[in-house]
């Protein structure tokens, strides 16, 4: 693993803008725009260590569905936060006919510097966003700069061909709605499901596109319906559970959910099984169940334990929920007890694994998942330890 500058391309912005990343720029504090898609510099991996890679990725995906049943088995929900019994019953429920729901895919952000062994630092199962950069732009990018490279990026064809096997567990005749939230700001949201949507497509499905906020109630015949008053039998909605669930409608959602597969029911992708994988909580179940592992770090839930001590290694605390770092606080080794302590609100406190610097990068790697294979690679790198909505993407290859 190598990073390189290079000269971007004459033309870049409206080059990846016409891919599908229509927010090629972030707007930073000081209200200067900056690329968040950055081809100013490239990553360069070996076969060997993608190989490897994608051997790690799939295994923790293993291990990851090994806990989200430990916490079904053993109800666990409490650690989730999840502390209403109907929607814990729910989840419970959806993770037992997991086998009759359609799951596309996932993101696991990974610290990998190129020498040890790849480290989780978390997994987002339910809406995971950078897809579009990882799979168009980044392709199309390496096919002009370096022609005859390979990537670490199949996520399209798996894509087309997860809609295509999974097309028989949706509700006959009736289309898939792809639903993103209106107040998305930057269109980063729009674009994912746009995305998405189109894969759908090329699978030979139906498909409708709606905004969260355009999805109605209809309270005679118990069901939600889209613009057109059409009953929505199956949704893929970039919105996460935690707000599903908790919105005005919340209620209905568990209604649906209750239903069971009935006339009134509506089939939601990502599943609410979902919910055990993108909660923080499970990188301390994890390491409960796999203490050791060389790809996990120590993670528990009550507090940084021995992390925190004066020889400790230090140590993140992350809100149970959140994105794009949002609430992570970082704790150097060291660092005297009174400025370390056990936050009020439901963390998980995990081993501080401080991102590789490149070059004065601080890199991040987003291994993709599709179904239950490894499907592509996505890098994001940040100024500081946490990564932030202020981090940049930045395209790779093997060579």
């Amino acid at each position: 693993m190598k990073r390189y500058r290079i000269d971007p391309r004459p033309g870049w912005q409206e080059t990846v803008e016409a891919q599908g990343l229509i927010y090629p720029l972030t707007r930073h504090a000081d209200g200067v725009l900056r690329p968040y898609w950055d081809e100013s510099a490239y990553y360069e991996f070996s076969l060997p260590e993608v190989e490897a890679l994608e051997e790690v990725v799939e295994e923790l995906h293993g291990m990851c569905l090994a806990a989200a049943a430990h916490m079904v088995e053993h109800e666990r929900f409490a650690d989730l936060g999840i502390t209403d019994p109907r929607l814990a019953g729910l989840v419970a429920e959806s993770w037992r006919r997991r086998d009759e729901l359609p799951s596309v895919y996932g993101r696991f952000d990974l610290r990998y510097d190129g020498t040890g062994p790849a480290k989780m630092l978390e997994y987002n199962a339910d809406t995971p966003t950078s897809l579009v950069e990882a799979a168009s732009p980044q392709w199309f990018w390496m096919e002009e700069r370096f022609p005859g490279a390979d990537q670490w990026n199949s996520l399209h064809e798996r894509l087309v061909a997860a809609w295509k096997r999974q097309a028989a567990l949706l509700p006959p005749g009736a289309p898939l709605h792809f639903a993103h939230s209106a107040g998305d700001e930057l269109g980063e949201d729009l674009m994912t499901v746009a995305y998405l949507e189109e894969t759908a497509q090329q699978a030979g499905l139906e498909t409708v596109a709606i905004s969260m906020e355009d999805i109605g109630w209809d309270r005679l015949a118990g069901r939600f319906v889209d613009q057109r008053l059409r009953f929505m039998r199956a949704c893929f909605k970039l919105y996460p559970w935690e707000w599903l669930t908790t919105d005005t409608f919340g209620p209905h959602v568990l209604d649906t959910l209750d239903n069971g597969g009935g006339t009134g029911s509506t089939l939601w992708i990502e599943p609410a099984w979902k919910m055990l994988l993108s909660n923080k909580a499970l990188l301390a179940v994890l390491w409960e169940l796999f203490p050791g592992h060389p790809n996990l770090l120590p993670a528990y839930l009550d507090g940084p334990r021995e992390l925190a001590a004066p020889d400790g290694p230090g140590y993140v605390a992350k809100p149970l929920l959140g994105r794009e770092g949002a609430g992570v606080t970082v704790h150097e080794p060291g660092a005297p007890a009174a400025t370390a302590p056990v936050r009020e609100e439901a963390c998980c406190y995990q081993e501080l694994a401080p991102l590789p610097d490149f070059d004065g990068n601080r890199v991040v790697l987003g291994a993709w998942v599709v179904e239950d294979e490894a499907a592509g690679l996505g890098i994001r790198e940040s100024a500081g330890l946490v990564t932030d909505e202020y981090a940049r993407f930045v395209p790779h290859v093997i060579r």
